[in-house]
């Protein structure tokens, strides 16, 4: 069996499991295939624990094949970043970009250099001597935010607009910034980069607007073959070339391939979408949105299982564990008081929701570009105290990961439902004073 075969057979796991979840469990969907990947790994881990040698050399081979930093990161990244943005509201964006651009720049580095920091404390107290360094680097692998999971529940409750513009928005952006972060600190931690100011500015400047930019430029042109383009599979196609040849181009390029998505995503989805309707009927997108609902969920579904068997692979430890473990409420910390804050400044200019924040920190569930981000460090590269510094990156996301989408994305809707009723409230209020 090779690496092809075990994608195939993944995939088809990851539907078996959605379409069971509906009648048994019924979870969120992303959730009931994260929980189903993580029992997956567990009884895979156990087999190769009785059965021996053979079976854990077995399993390895075939992973091994897998380049899950060419996969994940240059390959299902592009798709699940346009089939996000696709679904973004420009008009309600636009009422929030200031939050939201506050949100992304100055919160997700914010939630860095506290991830950075405390965790180098951390370790070093409990005598595990990992260089800052790698600490800043787990820091912006861990503090970008994956929105699926999180957002189906907020449009199911019809959770307020402001807050699901906000939760949308930042998420998905900040998808693109994170990786910006994550490849900057790569770059220093292994490239021999010296990380001064003008350098890393520098590369950070040309990654971030060089990707909107282009991602800009490509949806120009997407928009503009769409809008005159008769046949409704054709017009497919040609947001298929976006996460695919467009996504490639970008990163050749070295480019912000991830910000490029976001930002042709967003245009394809407001401004072509009601033209391509005026032009040729409102039901001439339907088939396209369809079709990249469906990918966002199977790709996002596979994901986890793939990751999933990435962790059956390596030498699992109670201290990689246990540093997991520890690490939850440090990145649950750095979340509250990068969010918290800037919104002390909001408030002075107007209203929110006064369960805004608590949605903000504890919906902002981890995912899919922390695993991927975390897998593609290099592997038998660093060795920290007898630990591979790949391995036990991977193991202490994955944890967070876990915890951040099974427990925080199961008890998120006590404090959707909680915010619906302040609305609501607020709303019978403003009619009796009218």
């Amino acid at each position: 069996m090779n690496a092809w075969y075990l994608i195939c057979f993944l995939s088809a796991i990851a539907i078996f499991i959605a379409f069971a979840n509906q009648f048994i469990v019924k979870m969120q969907t992303t959730i009931a295939i994260t929980t189903g990947s993580v029992i997956i790994s567990l009884l895979l881990t156990l087999a190769v624990m009785v059965l021996g040698d053979e079976t854990a050399l077995f399993i390895t081979e075939i992973v091994s094949e897998i380049d899950f930093n060419q996969l994940l990161l240059k390959g299902m990244l592009g798709f699940l970043l346009f089939a996000g943005a696709l679904e973004i509201d420009l008009a309600a964006l636009k009422k929030q970009r200031w939050e939201i651009t506050v949100l992304v720049l100055f919160s997700t580095l914010l939630s860095t250099f506290i991830v950075g920091y405390l965790s180098f404390y951390i370790f070093h107290f409990l005598g595990f001597p990992l260089p800052f360094i790698f600490c800043l680097l787990f820091g912006a692998l861990i503090s970008p935010t994956d929105p699926i999971a999180v957002l189906a529940i907020i449009k199911q409750m019809s959770a307020p607009k402001g807050i699901s513009i906000q939760v949308e928005g930042e998420s998905l952006f900040n998808d693109g910034v994170g990786l910006v972060i994550f490849t900057t600190i790569f770059t220093v931690a292994f490239y021999g980069i010296d990380p001064n100011f003008h350098d890393v500015s520098e590369m950070f400047l040309k990654d971030a607007v060089g990707g909107i930019a282009f991602g800009l430029a490509i949806a120009v042109l997407g928009h503009f073959t769409m809008i005159n383009c008769k046949d409704a599979n054709i017009r497919l196609l040609i947001t298929l070339t976006i996460p695919t040849a467009g996504f490639a181009l970008a990163n050749i390029w070295e480019i912000s391939g991830a910000l490029a998505m976001v930002t042709s995503g967003i245009f394809l989805g407001n401004i072509t979408r009601d033209k391509t309707a005026k032009r040729r009927g409102p039901d001439s997108n339907r088939y396209i949105k369809d079709f990249w609902h469906a990918t966002d969920s199977f790709l996002n579904a596979l994901l986890f299982l793939i990751i999933g068997m990435l962790l059956v692979t390596m030498p699992l430890s109670w201290t990689a564990i246990g540093f997991g473990l520890m690490m939850i409420p440090v990145v649950l910390f750095a979340r509250f008081i990068s969010i918290g804050s800037p919104f002390i400044l909001f408030k002075r200019f107007r209203s929110y929701d006064k369960h805004t924040v608590k949605i903000l920190t504890w919906g902002g569930l981890r995912g899919g570009l922390s695993l991927a981000m975390a897998a593609s460090i290099p592997a038998n590269k660093v060795n920290i105290d007898g630990h591979d510094l790949h391995d036990m990156m991977v193991i202490i996301t994955y944890v967070v990961v876990i915890f951040s989408i099974i427990v925080q994305g199961l008890t998120i809707s006590p404090l959707i439902q909680s915010s619906i009723k302040a609305a609501e409230e607020k709303a019978k209020f403003s009619s009796k004073e009218d």
